[in-house]
């Protein structure tokens, strides 16, 4: 079925989409980020992991995609996404592996690997910080910093006032932040746009909240800084210099865990696997050589 594969999570209850690209000895689960956005912004990875031997594993997970999406808020949890995580390991007979993970993905791949670490070959947090507070703190400034002081005002008026469906929110957002920090490429690649228009806010509002610049949701307490000594797995860090997390986490991470090493890509945002490419996939592949 075209390297499809259909993965029953919750106990069987419900079934998560994978799909397979390549073959060879390295085998890599990508983890999208979110929580809520589905894994097609993630197709750059067909242009460049293939031909490097690597194999590759695309999933939707549980709510967004070509996943079940079941109208329980129960389950949008952290605790439960990383038993997600590995119920598709062991649906795919996944060993040894390296699990990949951008933005929200990150955090789920840090979470696992410290509860399922004996199964990683690699961890490959991309684009995340190890804590909510450095993220707010990140964005608090780039907010400050991209915004002119009339826009400042207006948008943190609409803020206090929790008015995030307000067009005038909606257009410094879109006009004004996001280009800047999310995605530096103009007009954003079709990937992109596609897995944003697919999202699924039900799970993003109750996980993270409604806005980008502040956490409300279940992850607003979520720091997981000192416990990544214990990560002793092969690891690397990616992140960029105009990412809404902070170049200097990034790099900060690395030293914190025991077998890690960092890369920041100098011209790229949050999607840097497409704003800073060839610097994020030489840095991704020399990683994944290195295994």
């Amino acid at each position: 079925m075209a390297g499809i594969r259909i993965i029953p999570v919750v106990g069987g209850k419900y079934k998560v989409w994978t799909k397979r690209i390549g073959s060879g000895p390295i085998k890599v689960l990508l983890l999208h980020g979110g929580p809520g956005v589905p894994h097609d912004y993630l197709e750059a990875m067909e242009s460049f992991l293939p031909q490097a031997r690597i194999e590759m594993y695309y999933y939707d997970q549980l709510g967004v995609g070509n996943s079940d999406v079941p109208d329980d808020p129960a389950l949008w949890t952290l605790p439960r996404y990383v038993t997600e995580v590995e119920e598709v390991r062991q649906g795919l007979g996944l060993d040894h592996f390296v699990l990949y993970g951008h933005s929200w993905g990150g955090i789920l791949a840090m979470e696992y690997a410290l509860k399922y670490q004996q199964n990683l070959r690699g961890l490959v947090i991309s684009n995340m910080t190890a804590g909510t507070q450095a993220y707010l703190k990140r964005t608090a400034a780039l907010k400050a910093q991209l915004l002119s002081a009339e826009l400042l005002k207006e948008f943190n008026t609409l803020v206090a006032a929790k008015d995030y469906d307000n067009p005038a929110y909606i257009r410094i957002v879109m006009e004004n932040l996001y280009p800047q920090m999310l995605c530096r490429l103009k007009p954003w690649p079709e990937p992109v746009s596609r897995a944003f228009r697919h999202a699924n806010e039900k799970i993003y509002n109750q996980m993270q909240g409604k806005s980008e610049f502040e956490v409300t949701g279940n992850l607003k307490d979520w720091e997981r800084w000192d416990r990544l000594h214990e990560i002793k797995v092969k690891a690397l860090t990616i992140g960029s210099n105009f990412d809404e997390m902070d170049p200097a986490d990034m790099r900060k991470m690395a030293t914190l865990m025991p077998n890690a090493v960092s890369a920041i890509c100098p011209n790229g945002s949050h999607l840097d696997m497409w704003d800073d490419q060839a610097v994020y996939f030489q840095q991704l592949l020399a990683f994944l050589a290195s295994v």
